[in-house]
């Protein structure tokens, strides 16, 4: 069973920071509070994702292209890509626990000040009667989390995984029998992006 995770080792760690990113990103555009003002025509206001905690979206976004980045780089890039993905998860866990303990005057001031024309923290503080936390902040203090475990299991598996492209392309060379190709059509193959990937992660220069 130990040798079959191994195996698998790239694709899980893709797919669970792919799904729990794609989830984060799609609370980014839900509701996180309802805020109820004292006074004035809209007593009370919806506050998403995106605006309770500005660094949602693009975070979520750099954490959805570095799952799918996993699954073509070499391995100093994966252990790269793989702290990246734990600082993200970290980042957004904690500030989406902020939220839920107790939202600040921060994560709502900017629409209250866009209904009622009023600034400043205090006077937002005191325009407002009550604040009311969906659920969305806590799933994503879950999903946040999910995306750092996947990194952390990223930073542990990946030197196991095989490496991409050159490697299927030098085995694919070899011919059924089991005898090699002739050394002139493997080396006559052009350069690729995937190629250039690996030389880099290698510390090799992909334009020697």
């Amino acid at each position: 069973m130990a040798s079959a995770l191994v195996t698998r080792a790239r694709m899980i760690a893709v797919t669970i920071i792919l799904a729990a990113a794609a989830v984060t990103l799609i609370g980014s555009t839900q509701t996180w509070l309802d805020v109820t003002l004292r006074e004035g025509t809209h007593p009370v206001l919806a506050v998403d994702g995106a605006t309770a905690l500005p660094l949602l979206a693009p975070l979520s976004l750099a954490a959805l292209a570095l799952a799918l980045a996993l699954t073509i780089v070499g391995r100093v890039l994966r252990w790269l890509f793989g702290a990246l993905a734990v600082g993200i998860g970290v980042v957004l866990a904690v500030g989406s626990a902020q939220i839920v303990a107790d939202a600040p005057v921060t994560a709502f001031a900017t629409v209250v000040t866009e209904a009622t024309g009023l600034s400043g923290t205090e006077t937002v503080r005191g325009l407002v009667s009550t604040v009311t936390t969906t659920p969305w902040p806590a799933v994503t203090v879950v999903t946040a989390a999910i995306i750092a475990l996947g990194g952390v299991f990223t930073l542990m598996t990946a030197h196991t995984w095989g490496r991409s492209g050159r490697r299927f392309r030098t085995d694919a060379a070899t011919t059924v029998e089991g005898t090699a190709a002739p050394a002139g059509r493997a080396g006559s193959r052009p350069h690729d992006a995937i190629d250039s990937w690996d030389d880099l992660s290698r510390g090799e220069d992909p334009t020697a």
